[in-house]
């Protein structure tokens, strides 16, 4: 009887995640509890990088299955199922259709010259497309990869699905991972390229946008990208159509849906099952240290070349820019813009640049999603 008993108990630790854990099952739930405590200590992008990092968490729990396909005998997981809505590109869309209704696109008309900063900021993008290529990743891989440089999560998930699916779960967690990083990452590199006297720069303050102006600029840009660069046209579209609910006035009701309680379902869907990518087994490779350091260099890349040409303009302006709005030309909306605003406060208690830096913020919103469609257009 007694060893009949202990062999159950064996049976049953051998069923238990103590029991099957590796050393890299280890090492994934210590990055995803860093993750975690960023998220939730620091305050670091906590809607993106909780739920990243519970999944990642969840899916390195042995024998939880929870990404596990169907088979004859089994369902299959539950983030398995999820993560469809991931590989089919349709989160990414719907991610910036709340997006679109959550942001003013304001700033942006009132100073079409931000247009050239969140322009600027792509250059990391096509930048880092090079390096990827030397690192003997194909041409789709590469653009995949290069795409990071965005600070654009939706956008790489977009990209990759396409032209990349191996690389789908080390590209989406590199591109959350360094969105949610934003104000460790940008500072230093703000910092580098500015002055003391041009993070001091106080700018005019910009000028009142009629509603009609707010209501023709999203019709516009969605006929004019999207019959430039057809492949663009899920992330724009929807991205404009979303804005268009929150200024048309007339849908109060499918605004708020879109940027309240849709929006929160997605990012939680989405988080949850792009962290759920990052299992040991497929994430612990050389490739995949390679992809995140790609993007880091992509993401520091778009920040330098923001800073750069604000400074550029900065100089043709005689000192009306303050070429810290620059480095929120990446599409992190609005942590970039925040981050912009909180170092030009640095420099000067009286600066206040948050509405200003929301202008390159939105344009490279909208670039990274034109980058997409044109990297789609060459390697799709």
């Amino acid at each position: 009887m007694l060893g009949e008993i202990l062999n159950v108990l064996v049976e049953l630790w051998q069923t238990t995640g103590f029991a099957n854990i590796t050393s890299g099952n280890l090492i994934m739930i210590a990055v995803a509890c860093f993750f975690l405590y960023l998220a939730i200590a620091k305050g670091y992008e906590p809607l993106l990088l909780l739920p990243i990092a519970f999944g990642m968490l969840l899916v390195n729990i042995p024998l939880g299955g929870i990404m596990n396909p169907p088979t004859d005998r089994f369902a299959g997981g539950l983030m398995y199922y999820l993560y469809q809505g991931v590989k089919l590109g349709i989160y990414p869309p719907l991610i910036f259709l709340g997006v679109g209704a959550m942001t003013d696109f304001g700033p942006l008309i009132a100073n079409p010259k931000t247009f050239l900063l969140g322009a600027a900021a792509q250059f990391g993008i096509f930048g880092t497309l090079i390096g990827a290529l030397m690192l003997n990743f194909t041409l789709q891989e590469a653009a995949s990869i290069s795409i990071i440089g965005g600070a654009d999560g939706p956008t790489a998930i977009f990209l990759a699905a396409r032209l990349a699916p191996r690389l789908l779960g080390p590209i989406a967690v590199a591109a959350y991972s360094y969105m949610a990083l934003v104000p460790v990452i940008q500072p230093p590199i703000m910092r580098l390229l500015t002055t003391a006297k041009e993070r001091q720069t106080v700018m005019k303050q910009l000028r009142q946008v009629s509603q009609k102006e707010k209501i023709l600029f999203p019709i516009i840009v969605t006929i004019l990208v999207s019959m430039l660069l057809p492949p663009a046209t899920p992330l724009v579209g929807m991205l404009m159509l979303g804005n268009l609910l929150r200024e048309s006035g007339v849908v109060v009701r499918l605004s708020d849906t879109a940027q309240n309680t849709l929006m929160n379902i997605v990012v939680i869907f989405l988080g949850t099952t792009v962290g759920a990518t990052s299992s040991a087994e497929y994430f612990l490779r050389p490739e995949t240290l390679m992809i995140i350091a790609l993007g880091l260099a992509a993401f520091a890349i778009g920040t330098a070349s923001g800073v750069l040409l604000g400074k550029l303009m900065y100089v043709l302006t005689g000192g009306e820019i303050n070429p810290l709005i620059g480095s929120a030309g990446v599409s992190a909306v609005p942590m970039a813009a925040r981050v912009s605003h909180s170092e030009g406060r640095r420099a000067n208690p009286n600066n206040y640049l948050l509405m200003h830096a929301m202008g390159p913020n939105v344009a490279g919103v909208i670039g990274s999603a034109v980058a997409a469609g044109v990297l789609l257009s060459m390697f799709g």
